[in-house]
């Protein structure tokens, strides 16, 4: 166990003859790190509070909700009590699990994340059976300036603004949490997978989760990003400016892998603050091409499909949850005109490809919402039995 002391050698990799470094090789890095050069952090030190994105190696005192750790390799780590595990400092927003911040000092908190989310419990839904799992810091992560290791420090180039010739952007938003936004995403990137498309994928917003980005791979997407890449462990709480800056930056560096689709996601529900926002902002409307409405039943399809076009967004389609009951795809339907994908629809060429018509058409001409409407109304969705899904996987939205 090491013995962590509030100071920091000249060095940073003994205190009190105790090798820090070595201790930080032992430990597990959860996949929220992945973008960190280890060899970075030469010590650990207690002489400052957290701030979103340092680094922190920490104690495992009880196991609860989360008791596995995402590491960087997409392995899952079960947790018991002492383990030692570096993590990062975060805020969360999970409306099905917690709310969390980032605490005013080093004092014990908890796991608010299984990618590996550092954070302090503010409220969590009621029907989970277990509370948060429990660690205490042992400290921050210095480097040789005996400044804390943070993310941003490893965070892909900045971007200000994006070329004139860029792919067709299609965005996957939602009602909420679990409402098939993720689902609907690699599906949707299977289907242009299929259709001979390079694809490329991004979350845009949510917490660091490994689950999305080997989901998203195995789908076909490549490059596959997030937020963390742009230097955040989550994005609730991020202000607005800098949210923007998140968004240009993941779609520059897809466009510059040279691409021929984008597939983003929004996470959480379109009432979620950073997601209205963001939605909400001028980058939004000028570079998304075409949005995919994720719910659980027809009535939040209403709700959103009412909210988006109220905003002059160019909701195309809709899908998530509801298309497990026929009748809910059928009511949503009906309700907004728009057709609805389930996700065996999706990860077929031929959907892929009216989608993508549609927002080319949307960009090449402005062509008003109720006339691309129209337009995928003329190529109905497919319908296929389910064990012919090309894409088999359990994990969640």
């Amino acid at each position: 166990m090491l013995d962590i002391d509030s100071s920091t050698s000249e060095n940073g990799a003994r205190q009190n003859g105790v090798d820090y470094a070595a201790g930080l090789r032992r430990a597990s890095w959860a996949f929220t790190t992945r973008r960190v050069r280890r060899a970075t952090a030469l010590g650990l030190s207690k002489l400052t509070p957290p701030n979103a994105g340092d680094l922190v190696l920490a104690r495992v005192n009880a196991v609860g909700y989360h008791s596995a750790l995402q590491l960087i390799d997409g392995r899952r780590k079960h947790l018991f009590v002492d383990d030692e595990i570096v993590v990062a400092y975060g805020n969360r927003y999970a409306p099905n699990q917690f709310e969390a911040v980032v605490p005013k000092t080093l004092g014990p908190c908890q796991l608010v994340a299984a990618g590996g989310v550092a954070g302090k419990v503010l409220s969590s839904h009621s029907s989970l059976s277990k509370g948060a799992t429990e660690i205490t810091p042992l400290g921050l992560l210095v480097g040789a300036n005996l400044e804390p290791v943070n993310l941003r420090d490893f965070a892909l180039p900045a971007v200000e603004e994006l070329p004139s010739k860029r792919p067709p952007i299609l965005a996957v938003v939602g009602t909420a949490m679990d409402s098939g936004k993720t689902q609907t995403a690699a599906y949707l990137v299977r289907g242009l997978a299929q259709a001979g498309k390079r694809v490329g994928y991004a979350k845009i917003t949510g917490t660091g989760s490994g689950n999305d980005t080997w989901f998203l791979k195995d789908a076909g997407a490549n490059p596959v990003l997030d937020f963390s890449d742009a230097g955040h462990v989550s994005t609730y709480l991020v202000p607005p400016a800098e949210m923007q800056r998140v968004f240009i930056t993941l779609l520059a560096h897809l466009i510059r892998a040279k691409v021929e689709a984008i597939v983003l996601e929004i996470a959480d529900g379109v009432l979620q603050g950073e997601t209205d926002l963001l939605l909400s902002s001028k980058a939004f409307h000028e570079y998304v091409d075409g949005i995919l409405f994720a719910a659980c039943d027809a009535m939040g399809a209403v709700a959103g499909d009412r909210w988006l076009t109220g905003r002059n967004l160019p909701l195309i389609a809709l899908g998530g949850v509801l298309t497990a009951s026929p009748l809910q795809r059928a009511e949503a339907g009906i309700a907004t005109g728009l057709p609805v994908y389930s996700r065996q629809d999706l990860a077929h060429a031929r959907t892929a490809n009216a989608l993508l018509s549609a927002a080319d058409l949307a960009r090449a001409d402005g062509t008003p919402l109720s006339a691309r409407r129209r337009g995928l109304e003329s190529q109905p969705p497919i319908v296929i039995d389910s064990s012919e899904d090309p894409l088999v996987s359990s994990v969640g939205a």
